[in-house]
């Protein structure tokens, strides 16, 4: 008997002194308002959210290494970048669920939140279609890092892909960001999306009467030997048309790097104007036969009139 009254008495302790302590401690805080609009802010809601806070970090982070363990390093960057949006989303459920389990009505904030949601999705509608543009951008991979592109005329070799801009390196060694928006509403030139061959030219036109056999001979002379121009697919040239001053002739070639194009249709350049002086073939400038008429009657009358 005596032992079950030390027992009671250590229960009571315990459920009276320690645990009435501690939840006295827990519920120390703010108060607001009155009745039912009573919010109270106390040291074990802000203790409740911590740890709410803690254990969604904690199965987030477990969420990404499942999802990223088999991934290619570029691949894991990108689902980092959108996850990290994701992660900003659970973390504002948490905080909402865990208000209303604490018995504080979150239906004005909901409300207000849904209000401020509606003025700042007006005012940031664009940076919310530059994050959406990249979502989509790193899940259906239309845009990879080292890809070839032109936008607004210029070109440039992707360098970076985040979830709001992308960043190219156009043939001036300048850094271009891009907003993603432009990839999912404007027209954009990838070159290297299905592969990184390119088929190229260069046009070019000779004097009328120039041997055409010739003209090919020397246009494919011109880019055999040119670096960076494959071998197979071969070039070819083509006789496009008779222009008003000259014979068009264009040679087809294909390359691995469309990136430094230019320079490779350059050398070309200079190739085919060293061969063509060699071989006695002109290009020739634009230029045009103009014939004059008089009107002789009119010549006739004003002498007539002059000698009068």
């Amino acid at each position: 008997m005596q032992e079950e009254k030390v027992t009671e008495k250590i229960a009571d302790v315990v459920k009276d002194d320690i645990w009435g302590t501690i939840q006295e401690a827990l519920n120390w805080g703010f108060h607001f308002g009155k009745d039912e609009n009573q919010i109270h802010i106390t040291v074990g809601l802000v203790l409740l959210i911590v740890v709410s806070f803690v254990i969604a970090s904690f199965l987030l982070k477990w969420i990404r290494l499942f999802f990223t363990r088999k991934m290619e390093e570029t691949d894991k960057l990108k689902f980092i970048s959108v996850f990290k949006f994701i992660k900003y989303v659970v973390y504002i459920i948490v905080v909402f669920a865990v208000l209303s389990f604490a018995g504080i009505n979150i239906t004005p904030f909901l409300a207000a939140s849904a209000a401020l949601l509606v003025g700042v999705g007006l005012a940031l509608q664009e940076l919310f279609q530059d994050v959406i543009g990249g979502i989509f951008i790193i899940i259906d991979k239309s845009l990879l890092v080292g890809d070839v592109i032109e936008v607004d005329g210029k070109v440039g070799r992707v360098i970076d892909i985040k979830l709001r801009t992308t960043r190219a390196l156009t043939r001036d060694d300048k850094i271009i960001i891009i907003p993603n928006h432009k990839f999912i509403k404007d027209t954009i030139f990838n070159y290297t999306q299905n592969h990184r061959t390119t088929r190229e030219f260069v046009r070019v036109g000779v004097a009328y009467g120039s041997d055409t056999k010739k003209v090919e001979e020397l246009l494919l002379e011109s880019v055999i030997a040119q670096k960076g121009v494959l071998k197979n697919p071969k070039p070819f040239v083509l006789f496009e048309d008779f222009g008003d001053s000259a014979l068009i002739f264009s040679i087809y070639f294909f390359i691995t790097d469309s990136f430094i194009d230019p320079r490779i249709k350059s050398e070309i350049r200079f190739r085919i104007d060293t061969l063509f002086r060699e071989n006695n073939i002109s290009i020739p400038f634009p230029q045009r036969d103009v014939h004059l008429f008089t009107n002789q009657s009119n010549t006739d009358s004003s002498v007539n009139m002059a000698e009068d």
